[in-house]
């Protein structure tokens, strides 16, 4: 009886379909494990971003004053470098302006390096100053910097025309159109901004997505755009944050920009790392 009774048993087992683990625990799992995402030692990466609190705003500029503590002498020295940098550059006709705009987010790729560097365990270099003119995506982020010079050129246009054309109308209605010229100036104060507030969302953090992860252009700008979005509360918090401290930096001199930028850039990628990852 108890054969006859395991025969049946096998031979019910047999019948059931392949694919059944609810009938069967002995089958193989079905499921395609390779395609669930695979968390990262930084956590399992968000392509497009996710939704913070208002108060991380603030805790940007924290981390990012953790990071600059890591090695503030040489933070210090790349922010001098920096500076020079810029200065020197813009002095130079046309192409000056032309020349920091398509290589601030190369020089950015290599600072990011530095502060994920930093943020590992390791330590930041002056070479991380230069470091993105080596990376294999140094041509990508040179088009994210085309990219911010034509949302540059379209505003200046756009401003030029509203305010042109307010002082060609204001001309011609004498002391009462010089109102309008003031309205006309609001409105391409209001036009710059609505032109420039989405354009930085896309170039925010399109340098990190660019380096860190390998992204196309294209592709780096939109996941940037879509995760600022996300995260306009945090984004407010946080430009507040930035104005005082810029007043605060500017008080002695200036010389407190010397530590407020390393702080700014290594809050860039405290936020990059606190919005595109789940840890």
């Amino acid at each position: 009886m108890l054969a006859a009774c395991q025969g049946r048993h096998y031979a019910t087992q047999d019948t059931l379909p392949e694919n059944s683990m609810a009938t069967n625990p002995y089958a193989a799992p079905q499921a395609r494990v390779a395609d669930a995402p695979v968390p990262t030692p930084d956590g399992q990466f968000v392509p497009d971003g996710q939704a913070l609190a208002a108060g991380s705003g603030w805790a940007w500029f924290v981390d990012g004053w953790r990071l600059f503590r890591a090695q503030p002498g040489l933070w210090i020295g790349i922010s001098v470098a920096l500076l020079a940098f810029y200065v020197l550059v813009s002095l130079i006709p046309w192409i000056g302006q032309l020349a920091t705009t398509l290589l601030t987010p190369v020089i950015a790729g290599g600072l990011l390096l530095g502060c994920k560097a930093l943020d590992e365990g390791g330590t930041l270099t002056f070479g991380h100053l230069f470091e993105g003119f080596r990376l294999p995506q140094a041509g990508r982020l040179v088009m994210v910097g085309v990219v911010s010079l034509a949302a540059a050129v379209v505003m200046l246009v756009s401003i030029f025309l509203v305010v042109g054309a307010g002082f060609g109308v204001s001309m011609l209605g004498g002391t009462p159109g010089m109102g309008g010229l003031g309205l006309t100036t609001a409105l391409a104060i209001l036009i710059a901004l609505a032109v420039s507030i989405p354009v930085y969302m896309a170039l925010w953090f399109a340098p990190a997505l660019v380096t860190l992860h390998d992204f196309g252009t294209a592709d780096a700008l939109k996941a940037s755009f879509t995760a600022c979005l996300k995260n306009m509360l945090p984004f407010l918090v946080y430009g507040i944050a930035a104005l005082l401290l810029s007043v605060v930096a500017l008080v002695p001199f200036g010389l407190g920009l010397l530590v407020l930028v390393p702080v700014f850039i290594a809050s860039v990628y405290a936020a990059y790392r606190d919005i595109f990852f789940i840890r």
